[in-house]
């Protein structure tokens, strides 16, 4: 998908983005906290999360626009609409709060994010898994069902989320079920290449 495209209202996208220059985005346990807080501020009220994965120098996640945000540009001078310019403020909270926290100057995120628009419910169910299996895929641990920062075990749990959990278990046709999806993919990691926005 050509990453000028608006994202539109009632659309569900694969979003991607990435360190400058493939610099790590988290460096510690604080970092993923202050990202998840600063996507619920900035992201929740434009978008329904479904699945996210946070890993060193990027992320992922699955997202619905919601109905009532405006697809139009946010003004004559911007080429962004309602969903992108809060996609805009959130990448730079985060990296302002970063770079102040490890005193560091310049950009932290490449220029634009990636998203790719899901087509198809088996799109949908197969992208679930492939952000949840991201860890796995990068080597950063041996069974991505362990990983602390995906959304697999946020689902599965009863904390507070950002997640649309309900829909997404009731996808699945229930908890159960959700887990028993990724386990039979889990040994032997299915070839998802197709789901690969760019090299990442």
């Amino acid at each position: 998908m050509n990453n000028t495209t608006p994202l539109e209202p009632g659309c569900y996208y694969h979003v991607y983005n990435r360190g400058n220059n493939r610099e790590n985005i988290f460096r510690e346990a604080r970092n993923y906290t202050y990202f998840l807080k600063l996507w619920k501020r900035h992201i929740s009220p434009i978008a329904e999360t479904y699945a996210y994965a946070l890993l060193g120098n990027h992320f992922h996640a699955l997202i619905r626009i919601k109905d009532h945000v405006s697809a139009g540009k946010t003004s004559e001078k911007s080429r962004m609409n309602e969903a992108e310019q809060h996609f805009a403020n959130f990448f730079n909270a985060y990296a302002k709060g970063f770079n102040k926290t490890y005193d560091r100057t310049g950009k932290l995120f490449e220029e634009r994010f990636k998203k790719k628009l899901v087509t198809s419910e088996a799109y949908f169910t197969q992208l679930i898994y492939y952000i949840h299996a991201n860890p796995q895929r990068h080597c950063l641990i041996s069974d991505f069902r362990e990983y602390k920062h995906t959304s697999y075990q946020s689902i599965l749990s009863e904390q507070s989320t950002v997640l649309m959990r309900k829909n997404v278990l009731e996808w699945f046709g229930g908890k159960e079920q959700f887990e028993a999806f990724h386990n039979s993919l889990y040994r032997g990691l299915i070839d998802l290449e197709h789901f690969i926005i760019e090299d990442e």
